[in-house]
C-alpha cells in the first residue's frame, strides 16, 4: 500500500502531499497522525526553511483535501469522535505554529477540515479549478478544527458568517476577492508557483522568518500595544545573530547573503 503522505525535501523546502486520492485526500486517523508527527518533527530540522502542503491528484476530480473521512467517522463512537476532533484541531494548531512558513497549494476541492488545514497555513495559493468552503452546518455540525476562529480573522466576520451559516462553497476567484487566498493560477502552474514563492522565502534570514511569523501570529491575538511589544521582543532575538551581520556585510559587498540560521 502506498504511503498516505508523501514527503520530499529539497533546498530547505519540504513538500508534503496528502496521498489518499481515492478518497479525495480526506483525513482518516492514520493520515492525521502522520501529518501531526511530521509537523512536530519539522521544528527540529535546522535545514528547513519552508513547508508546502498539497493533495495528490487521482482519477476523480482534483482535491486538496475534503476534510474528515466520513466513512471512517460512521464507525466511531461518540468518544472516538471527540478524540478525533481534538486531534485534528491540535494538529492544525501545530501547522499554524510550526517555526517555518507554510504554503497551502490548493489544487482542487477544499471542504471542511481541508479548508481548515489551509487556513492554518501562512500563504494560500489555489488552482483556478479549486472550490472551497466550510460546509459542516450542512451535516448538522460546525467547523471544529479552527474554522470558526481563523476564517473570520482572514476574511472578516460578515463573510465568515455567510460562508459557515450557508455551508457555502466558493470558487477560487471568489476566494481571491475576499482575501481567503493570495493567488489563483492555472492547475498546471500551481506547484511551480508555490515552489517559487518558497524559494523566495527561503533565501531570507531563517531566524528573522521565524520571529516574523511569531510576531504576526501572536500579535493578531491581542491589542496593538501588546502586539508592538511582541514585535520588539521578536526583533531583539535577531540582533545578536550571525545572520544579521552577514546581511549587513552582503549589502555592503553587493552580494547575495549566505544565511546559516545562527
Amino acid at each position: 500500500m502506498s504511503d498516505i503522505m508523501l514527503k520530499e525535501e529539497k533546498d530547505g523546502i519540504l513538500t508534503l502531499t496528502l496521498n489518499r486520492p481515492e478518497s479525495m485526500n480526506c483525513f482518516n486517523i492514520a493520515l492525521l497522525n502522520k501529518l501531526n508527527a511530521v509537523i512536530k518533527e519539522a521544528n527540529f530540522n535546522n535545514d528547513l526553511r519552508v513547508i508546502i502542503i498539497t493533495g495528490a491528484i487521482g482519477e476523480k476530480k482534483a482535491a486538496f483535501c475534503t476534510g474528515a473521512d466520513l466513512v471512517e467517522r460512521r464507525t466511531m463512537s461518540v468518544d472516538d469522535v471527540k478524540r478525533f476532533i481534538h486531534t485534528i484541531s491540535s494538529t492544525f494548531s501545530e501547522v499554524q505554529n510550526v517555526k517555518v512558513p507554510v504554503i497551502a497549494a490548493m489544487n482542487g476541492f477544499a471542504f471542511g477540515g481541508g479548508l481548515e488545514l489551509a487556513l492554518a497555513c501562512d500563504i494560500r495559493v489555489a488552482s483556478s479549478n479549486a472550490v472551497m468552503g466550510l460546509t459542516e452546518t450542512g451535516l448538522a455540525i460546525i467547523p471544529g478544527a479552527g474554522g470558526t476562529q481563523r476564517l473570520p480573522r482572514i476574511v472578516g466576520i460578515p463573510k465568515a458568517k455567510e460562508m459557515i451559516y450557508m455551508a457555502k462553497r466558493i470558487t477560487a476567484d471568489e476566494a481571491l476577492k475576499c482575501g481567503l487566498i493570495s493567488q489563483v493560477v492555472e492547475p498546471e502552474k500551481l506547484m511551480d508557483t508555490c515552489i517559487e514563492i518558497a524559494k523566495t522565502i527561503a533565501q531570507n534570514g531563517p531566524i528573522a522568518l521565524q520571529q516574523a511569523k511569531f510576531a504576526i501570529n501572536k500579535g493578531m491575538e491581542c491589542s496593538l500595544d501588546v502586539g508592538l511589544g511582541i514585535e520588539t521582543r521578536a526583533y531583539a532575538i535577531t540582533i545578536p545573530t550571525e545572520d544579521r551581520i552577514e546581511g549587513l556585510n552582503a549589502f555592503k559587498d553587493k552580494r547575495k547573503p549566505e544565511y546559516k540560521g545562527r
